[in-house]
């Protein structure tokens, strides 16, 4: 949510996100219902501080009495008003987007993003390279068929080798953010001045309450969510969005920031408007498994915060050995949350195009306002800022194992980085 104060102040800079974020949204009927919200409150708190006045002494004269029961009367009135003005002044308020960074480019689609880097020598083969859903059919690991049957198109069976791939990623990405050591060496690296607070490992819930996913501004698009309609819950479509509302309703210790945890946990997407895009394999399905980090910190921290987890991307990519390009995220392209979106791509030879297998987040306070996670700092609380950004995409990190690492006799050869988690395993093989 944005602050009230800065939407008064600057309605010009509220127009020109809505427009550029591509948001169907009236910035002059919120600041009419703010008028008349504030109108209200006014008119009301007089109306109380009259009654109070009034009620004060003795007993009263009949035309007293009389006036107090008027004004009762008109408080009462005053009260359903404010009900129904604040009502849908916080309907307009939380379909306010975040205010983009001033580095966010502005553009219209995806074709206006800014590759900042590229990362990594792209392998190159003396055979035409297979796509990840034909090696995986070919050595059995990947059954989409038989999933299909059982559960519907979009889902799929990894098996043998890389089932014990998923669990090596997810102990490997476990072991760095939990290292201080290895921290300190990112941090410096990215030459970014943050204490190197290690990751707390959460398993978070996979289901959310809607007005819980409302705060954390992630209900919508709907279509895109799965709903049990008898519990009322959604399914969540990353670990992020049970993991920025652990601390809703609190106020953090100073002393305590930055904190940052690591989740995994199963995700869920309808993939909604994508008929017939990435039918085949794991690169676009139902059910995916994630590993999300997510943080709390101070205002002037929130922007180095998300470098870091860009950094902290980019160093498990570098270790696995994958090829990769850092795209900064154009304001037709991102989140109506974000205020700063960047995404890492990696190379598919298979596919011979980049494929985006992370993103990172700068939420600022936007979050934090409609979960009411404060900090308290000078004897006064503020809004903490948080950030969100995938560690790895366990499906699409392992499509990008097999595209970049598949040999010419059909086979997979397992990144060394990872190879300890893999019961011996050099290679996927049939």
């Amino acid at each position: 949510m944005v602050d009230i104060k800065l939407i008064r102040k600057n309605p010009d800079l509220i127009r020109e996100t809505v427009k550029n974020k591509k948001v169907d949204f009236d910035v002059d009927k919120l600041l009419a219902a703010d008028e008349r919200r504030r109108h209200v409150i006014q008119e009301l708190e007089t109306k109380r501080a009259e009654q109070n006045a009034g009620s004060r002494g003795g007993p009263k004269p009949p035309a007293e009495i009389e006036k107090l029961k008027k004004l009762k009367e008109e408080i009462k009135i005053l009260e359903n008003e404010l009900g129904r003005v604040e009502e849908e002044f916080d309907q307009l308020m939380l379909q306010v987007p975040n205010v983009p960074s001033e580095d966010t480019p502005v553009g219209k689609s995806e074709n206006d993003n800014k590759v900042l880097r590229e990362v990594g020598k792209m392998p190159q083969f003396d055979f035409k390279p297979k796509e990840h859903w034909e090696l995986g059919r070919d050595l059995g690991v990947i059954d989409t068929e038989k999933a299909a049957e059982v559960s519907g198109a979009r889902f799929a069976y990894l098996k043998g080798a890389l089932g014990l791939m998923q669990f090596a990623l997810v102990q490997f990405v476990f072991g760095v953010v939990t290292d201080k050591g290895i921290l300190k060496k990112i941090i410096k690296k990215a030459g970014l001045n943050l204490k190197p607070t290690t990751f707390i490992p959460v398993i978070p819930p996979v289901l959310i309450r809607p007005e819980v996913m409302q705060k954390m501004a992630r209900l919508e698009p709907k279509e895109e969510r799965y709903h049990i309609p008898s519990d009322d819950l959604y399914l969540v479509g990353s670990a992020e969005h049970t993991l920025g509302p652990m601390h809703m309703n609190e106020i953090l210790p100073e002393k305590e920031l930055p904190l940052r945890y690591l989740g995994y946990s199963t995700a869920f997407r309808r993939e909604a408007g994508s008929y017939g895009k990435d039918m085949k394999g794991i690169l676009r399905v139902h059910q995916f498994d994630k590993l999300e980090m997510e943080s709390f910190c101070l205002s002037e921290d929130s922007t180095k915060e998300q470098d870091f987890f860009v950094a902290i991307q980019e160093y498990l990519m570098q270790a696995l050995q994958v090829p990769y390009r850092v795209v900064q995220i154009c304001t037709g392209d991102m989140g109506g949350p974000d205020a700063r979106q960047i995404d890492i791509e990696c190379w598919m030879p298979g596919q011979n195009r980049y494929r985006e297998t992370h993103t990172a987040d700068l939420m600022t306070d936007f979050q934090a306002r409609r979960l009411d996670i404060k900090t308290k700092r000078g004897g006064k609380t503020e809004f903490v800022h948080m950030n969100d950004a995938t560690a790895l995409a366990i499906g699409r990190t392992i499509v990008a194992i097999m595209e970049n690492y598949q040999t010419k006799k059909g086979t997979i050869v397992v990144p060394k980085v990872i190879r300890k988690w893999m019961m011996g395993e050099k290679e996927v093989r049939h």
